[in-house]
């Protein structure tokens, strides 16, 4: 069993594996986590929609997706989703990055049921008075909520936000086991050709700390930046 060696970590085909694996992770948070806090907002408003089937649309996605494991969500979009295209199509699916794709779906679908919880009780942390001033002002739902209620609420939400942020960025490694190259996949062929599981898991334990820490650090200084102010 060879001991431990730094220079893996520091250059050579190795290195570059890591790296890469790197470099698709975040890509992989930063796609996941710019489409899954819009849809979280809509999910957010559906449910709390003054129309009735609104109201159980958002609630069954929420319920729908948050009560199946995240690995079943991307292992469906990868495995199941395809087989209900025509044949050409599935073919030039699997044929490119497609497992990226599923990932990402599965990603954004899955961290969205979430936000969109912590969204819709940031809505309500916000005084009724408000929205119902605005409603008097002659804004109607999505008026006032776009120009009131949701800059404020918003605000209210940086703490559990982050922490959805945080898993999902965590979360991003389950992808390995649909064949994305991202950190996790990319440590275990570094450990299979190697055998250097210190080195290559030790990195991929670092990156990830340092991607919370980093995470954690910006949405301090946004908070200290923006203190929630609320009437």
């Amino acid at each position: 069993m060879p001991g431990f060696d730094l220079q893996l970590l520091l250059h050579g085909q190795y290195h570059d594996w890591l790296v890469a694996g790197l470099l698709v992770s975040l890509k992989l948070a930063g796609i996941t986590i710019a489409c899954a806090l819009p849809l979280a907002i809509v999910i957010a408003l559906l449910r709390l929609a003054p129309y009735r089937a609104l109201q159980w649309i958002g609630t069954g996605y929420v319920e729908l997706i948050r009560n199946v494991p995240l690995i079943a969500h991307l292992l469906f979009w990868y495995f199941g989703a395809p087989e209900l295209l025509p044949d050409a199509l599935k073919e030039r699916l699997y044929a490119g990055s497609y497992e990226f794709v599923a990932a990402a779906i599965g990603l954004t679908l899955y961290a969205a049921a979430f936000m969109a919880e912590n969204i819709r009780s940031g809505i309500r942390a916000i005084p009724a008075v408000q929205f119902e001033a605005a409603r008097a002002l002659g804004l109607g739902f999505l008026p006032a909520m776009r120009r009131v209620v949701l800059p404020q609420a918003l605000r209210v939400t940086v703490p559990p936000l982050l922490s959805q942020v945080i898993i999902l960025w965590n979360d991003t490694s389950v992808a390995t086991v649909i064949g994305v190259g991202e950190m996790m996949y990319q440590a275990a062929r570094v450990e299979t050709a190697a055998f250097h599981s210190v080195e290559a898991f030790g990195f991929v334990t670092a990156a990830y700390l340092a991607g919370s820490l980093a995470l954690t650090a910006v949405a301090t200084w946004i908070h200290r930046r923006w203190p929630v102010r609320t009437l």
